[in-house]
């Protein structure tokens, strides 16, 4: 058995990132790459800094995968992970254990409305997972509705919830669940008309329900800021429209922010933005700031008075694992002690602004959308057709153009995310103005590999 890397070789120079490299490339198999994929080793990280194994030092523009909200380091999380450790490192799910529950208290006092208990699960695949499962128990209907532009995870019934291309090689899938079109003002599937019935949202959504029954569906599955399938926000009243719909037919409303939730927008959750209360709301990621691995699905009384005294018939062997439920704890106290929420809307005003600024100088950007630190930048070749500067799904030579400026922006030291033709402007909440200012001049600089593709 090789030994493990000591904490003073990770910095070691080419040596070890090499050694790093080489051992993930035989023995580990990464998400979405083909085995032997070629990896950047990183070694450490501290605030919206991460570095590499050579030394090397990037500007985290993507929070990693939209996770690491409070930052790399953050030394109250540490110090709660390790405390945490000291006291109980495990423990059943069967008991009860101090983390979990004063955590599940505190999301009760975050989560909008009448939210008020919580399950817990490993991620957010499994929350989405557990909240199919909890819709079709309380109404006793099986049908759920979920849009194309989304991903909700890759478990099985999360990646059938799931519309992008993704899905495609986990189908056919877990039966029930039925499409609707999003409201992607952008580029409308309907064309715009006005009022538009997709992008106002209930006409669309009661077509759907006048063709399939809504007596036989259990829940519409919506991310509430579409994330990683562009960063595409709601129109003004969409969500309050779905809600009223949803409420009209017995139909329950799941928002999925795993991506979006914890003050990534700057509000606690992106719902709090258009005043809707779900009836299951689904987080992950930001809610550990991405140190641990956690999920939570969050109901209210209704949902629970409609099991009827009746289990949700499901269990996991670290659901509300204390070290887990530790971190969590101490990122939503951070969160509200240090007032990262309300950074985070500030943030997203100089992101706006600064990101509206390079429109004006780069004629490939053809929109730019977004809240607090989670913004899209929608590239194109001609901003009149909106012909997007790499096709949907596209893969191998046909994204070279987004796939080029991405590696770009790394080697000048900008980590940053995308998908499509859509780069994603996701750094920590705690990152400051200079850093901002300082990743938007690097994006500026690289963009200029977008406007080469322009005519």
């Amino acid at each position: 058995m090789s030994d493990i890397l000591a904490a003073d070789e990770v910095t070691a120079g080419a040596g070890t990132a090499s050694r790093v490299v080489r051992d993930a490339r035989e023995y580990v198999l990464f998400p979405w790459k083909p085995a032997g994929s070629e990896e950047i080793a990183i070694s450490h990280g501290s605030g919206s800094w991460f570095w590499d194994c050579d030394g090397n030092r990037y500007l985290d523009f993507g929070s990693q995968l939209v996770n690491v909200n409070l930052g790399h380091g953050h030394p109250r999380l540490v110090a709660a992970i390790k405390e945490q450790a000291d006291r109980l490192a495990a423990a059943s799910s069967s008991f009860a254990n101090a983390p979990r529950s004063e955590l599940a208290r505190l999301i009760a006092e975050v989560t909008p409305g009448d939210l008020k208990s919580s399950f817990f699960t490993n991620g957010g695949a499994e929350a989405n997972e557990h909240a199919i499962r909890l819709a079709r128990l309380a109404t006793g209907r099986q049908k759920v509705i979920a849009r194309y532009r989304s991903y909700h995870g890759a478990t099985a019934g999360a990646m059938t919830l799931t519309g992008d291309p993704r899905r495609w090689p986990a189908e056919p899938g877990v039966p029930g669940v039925v499409r609707m079109l999003d409201p992607y003002t952008y580029r409308c599937p309907a064309g715009h008309p006005e009022p538009c019935p997709v992008c106002t949202g209930a006409p669309h959504l009661e077509e759907i329900l006048q063709y399939e029954g809504a007596e036989t569906v259990a829940a519409v599955v919506l991310e509430t800021i579409t994330g990683i399938n562009g960063v595409i926000p709601p129109p003004p009243g969409y969500l309050q429209s779905i809600r009223e719909v949803c409420d009209r037919h017995g139909v329950l409303l799941v928002l999925d922010e795993v991506m979006v939730g914890f003050g990534r927008t700057g509000k606690w959750f992106a719902c709090d933005h258009w005043d809707v209360v779900p009836d299951i709301l689904t987080c992950a990621k930001g809610i550990t700031s991405g140190y641990v691995p956690l999920g939570a699905v969050v109901v209210g009384e209704p949902v629970i008075d409609r099991l009827g005294g009746r289990p949700i018939g499901s269990g996991l062997t670290y659901s509300g694992h204390p070290l887990a439920c530790a971190c969590a704890v101490a990122t939503i106290e951070t969160l509200a002690d240090e007032h990262v929420v309300e950074r985070a809307a500030e943030t997203g005003k100089t992101l706006g602004s600064g990101l509206a600024a390079l429109a004006e100088r780069h004629p490939s950007i053809g929109d730019v959308r977004g809240l607090g630190a989670f913004w899209g930048v929608e590239l194109v070749r001609n901003r009149e057709t909106r012909d997007p500067l790499v096709p949907f799904d596209a893969r191998g030579a046909a994204a070279e153009p987004v796939e080029s400026l991405v590696r770009a922006a790394m080697r000048r030291g900008l980590y940053m995310l995308s998908h499509w033709n859509v780069l994603l402007v996701c750094p920590p909440l705690t990152i400051s103005e200079e850093e901002c200012e300082e990743g938007l001049a690097l994006l500026d600089d690289v963009l200029e590999l977008a406007d080469a593709c322009y005519g």
